[in-house]
């Protein structure tokens, strides 16, 4: 029986030596091999737009209408909103914790391995190349083909005027250009350098801070000239029951998705040690506010019937406030939904990365470019999967079918922090949440995953178990019993050539 001869051994106990025999790049000396890894080129301002770049897309632009509708009333949402900012804290600081105890890249994939991945042969690295399936194949690549439609989708609504007498198939089929154009750009940069990246990512966070500021702006004015009618509503019709309130808080909990990614960057952030404990503390607070404030302003200038049958309710909100100057809205969207597409793409190529590493994906995926030092395969293989999303089209609906999982994820994941509490508990911590923190965050997981299925067990949760069912089928011959086609050896070898990319300095065993 092959079955794995160490697949439980830890993430730090390698032999680098051999595994460097064994992986000679391409026309390279062993020189290069030695120089060859992700630099740390992100400060505490970066990662901070790192976090914000991630968690504010095109969400709080659009979902809370739809938060709105499930608590009924404007106090019960403010409240969910001001909660999921908490909870998203909370989860933050335990991903603190985890990246400095595991100061690896990848996030929860790295600590699900690390905490698991020796407790069985079989069931103990399940948990972390599940992970690594659902976000590398399906989740992330789908969300930012849906995230650069609705780039595309708000480059054109300013100039509706000029284009609204155009079919719609051909409108259609002109955003699809435009977003496989701004797929191309965004590739392009986290392909180039990290560097690169960073100055890019930089401009759009502030981009959309400014586009955030001009809503919260907004109903300010509106309040100071005395419309306080729909925000003193209150209360009125808040719906309190199981379903409407998990709803709520999933599509509240939605814009702020993206807390954890600093952890997934953890090898090229400068003074991780520091600045990914600043960076959650500075980052999360701030988008709490933010979304509190824009929230605020949505509800003091839209009634309830409005905002709940606005499919944008920031567009509608500068319709009504910013006369000839709305187009600022749509642009500010715009900018924040390719800021967002760029950061996720970026995030997931680590991960992607990471895995590889650890035999969790293609050993092509682990290599890295000789010049730009830019996980360059793992960069591609997301261009690729997403502009297969964007061309299927229709897969928003698949996103609400499968993001569940996100948050069985986070679940398990403070389920190994618990583990390496115990495993783990003579190594030094420089920072350690209270153990509440963990077992909080577990709860809402499970509430989030179970309510809505258990109220509403639509077929469409079978989307999940499909995907999910399809990785087990991939990891029993690939990761289990390490089958090894020929075509792998000769597609690593392929990539290699024509991509000037070698095995990083630090190369995992078992690769696929």
């Amino acid at each position: 029986m092959a079955a794995q001869a160490t697949p439980q051994r830890g993430l730090h106990n390698r032999n680098p030596v051999a595994e460097n025999n064994r992986n000679r790049p391409v026309a390279q000396g062993d020189s290069l091999q030695e120089k060859v890894h992700l630099k740390r080129e992100l400060g505490l301002f970066s990662a901070v737009s790192l976090i914000v770049g991630v968690m504010i897309g095109s969400g709080i632009f659009v979902s809370p209408s739809m938060a709105l509708q499930e608590a009924g009333s404007v106090g019960f949402c403010l409240i969910i909103w001001a909660t999921c900012g908490a909870i998203s804290l909370l989860g933050a600081l335990c991903f603190a914790e985890l990246g400095l105890l595991v100061p690896r890249s990848g996030a929860e994939y790295v600590y699900l391995q690390e905490a698991f991945g020796g407790l069985h042969k079989f069931w103990g690295p399940l948990p972390s190349f599940l992970c690594s399936w659902v976000y590398v194949a399906v989740l992330r690549p789908a969300e930012v083909a849906v995230i650069i439609m609705a780039f595309a989708e708000y480059v054109c609504q300013p100039l509706e005027m000029y284009i609204g007498h155009i079919e719609e198939g051909s409108k259609g089929v002109a955003k699809k250009y435009i977003a496989l154009l701004a797929l191309g750009l965004l590739t392009y940069v986290n392909l180039m350098s990290v560097k690169l990246f960073v100055r890019v990512q930089n401009v759009f966070t502030v981009s959309k801070l400014m586009a955030c500021l001009i809503v919260v702006i907004s109903g300010i004015y509106v309040l100071c000239e005395g419309y306080t009618d729909n925000i003193a509503a209150g209360f009125q019709g808040s719906n309190f029951s199981p379903q409407n309130v998990a709803l709520a808080f999933y599509y509240a909990l939605w814009p702020f998705d993206g807390w954890s990614t600093v952890t997934t960057v953890t090898e090229e952030v400068k003074k991780p040690e520091a600045n990914i404990l600043r960076s959650v503390v500075i980052a999360v607070p701030m988008v709490t506010a933010i979304y509190f404030m824009m929230n605020v302003a949505y509800m003091s200038v839209l009634s309830i019937p409005e905002m709940t049958s606005s499919p944008a309710v920031a567009v509608t909100l500068a319709d009504r406030t910013l006369g000839p100057v709305k187009f600022l809205i749509p642009l500010g969207v715009a900018l924040s939904t390719f800021g967002c597409a760029l950061s996720i793409q970026f995030s997931v190529t680590r991960l992607c990365y990471v895995a590889a590493r650890e035999g969790h994906m293609l050993q092509a995926l682990s290599y890295i470019h000789t010049r730009r030092l830019t996980p360059a395969p793992a960069v591609l293989l997301q261009g690729l999967l997403t502009l297969v999303f964007v061309v299927v089209g229709d897969i928003a609906s698949l996103i609400d079918f499968v993001s569940f999982l996100i948050w069985i994820f986070y679940g398990l994941a403070m389920a190994a922090l618990l583990v390496m509490r115990k495993t783990k508990q003579d190594d030094l911590r420089l920072y350690k949440v209270p153990l509440l923190f963990p077992v909080f965050i577990i709860f809402v997981s499970l509430f989030l995953c179970l309510v809505p299925i258990i109220t509403d067990p639509s077929p469409r949760y079978f989307v999940a178990l499909v995907l999910i069912g399809l990785g087990v089928a991939v990891y029993v011959p690939l990761v289990f019993y390490r089958l090894r086609p020929r075509w792998m050896e000769n597609f690593s070898y392929v990539i290699q050539v024509l991509m000037e990319v070698v095995p990083a300095e630090e190369p995992a065993v078992d690769r696929i």
